[in-house]
């Protein structure tokens, strides 16, 4: 049995896939609107996709933007997410404002989880786990190909050097080119489940053929899943309300 992740309340990794919902306001009044919107919706998770912020360059006007959306947010686990431009991400910086981002954010007590990509320098991924744990923040280390579904030997390899890095949350998202490769990324997600997992994973093929892979996680071990609100941040999201329906169904057949 995987262990959990337990923050505010919701814990990752047991029982129906928990929902999280990413925001990518451009502006400060752009975020809070969206944040008081996610407020009214059934979501377990919220990500703040910092890369999509106009001033994620300036660390003071992040943390005064986390501050505000701590506020509206509270009762909410936080996902803080730099997404790299050649991971699908809005914008490309230098590994040296990578990993001061991060830290500062995880030293602000104000996010519950900070995303690492797994193919950034090594060094910086170790500095950042290692300052996250000692803040009591969670980390996720993500992988995201845009261009393909690699082989399921090679995706629960990334999974597993995930979780040797100190990943919490192991994470990997796939394009898939037809029906076959989503098959692979589930089957990956199961065998990963069931003979390496120590830490609860987050598996999804993306795009309109990898929808699927976003509802079932329940069946082959994905322990969260991605919904939209009022723009999604990768292809094959879905609503939240219907994501919830369909997740509920599930459940209840298992």
């Amino acid at each position: 049995m995987s262990n959990t992740v337990k923050v505010k309340g919701v814990t990752i990794g047991e029982g129906m896939p928990k929902i999280c919902v990413p925001m990518v306001g451009k502006t400060l009044s752009d975020l809070l609107e969206e944040a008081a919107y996610l407020n009214t919706l059934d979501v377990d998770v919220v990500e703040w996709r910092v890369d999509f912020f106009e001033d994620v360059l300036e660390l003071e006007k992040v943390k005064e933007a986390l501050n505000q959306l701590h506020t509206i947010l509270m009762r909410h686990p936080l996902v803080f997410t730099f997404r790299s431009a050649k991971e699908g991400g809005e914008r490309e910086v230098s590994s040296e404002f990578y990993l001061s981002l991060n830290r500062e954010v995880a030293k602000t007590g104000l996010v519950d989880i900070v995303d690492v990509e797994l193919f950034s320098d090594a060094d910086v991924v170790k500095t950042i786990v290692e300052e996250a744990h000692q803040q009591g923040v969670f980390v996720i280390i993500s992988n995201h190909d845009f261009d393909q579904t690699p082989s399921k030997e090679e995706i629960v390899s990334r999974l597993k050097k995930a979780q040797e890095l100190g990943g919490d949350l192991p994470k990997i998202a796939v394009m898939p080119r037809d029906t076959k490769d989503v098959l692979t990324l589930l089957e990956a997600t199961n065998t990963m489940k069931e003979q390496y997992a120590t830490k609860p994973i987050i598996t999804m093929s993306m795009a309109g053929e990898g929808v699927i892979s976003r509802l079932a996680g329940e069946v082959f071990g994905s322990a969260l899943t991605f919904g939209a609100a009022k723009q999604a941040s990768a292809p094959g999201q879905i609503a939240v309300a219907d994501l919830r329906y369909v997740l509920n169904l599930l459940h209840k057949g298992l």
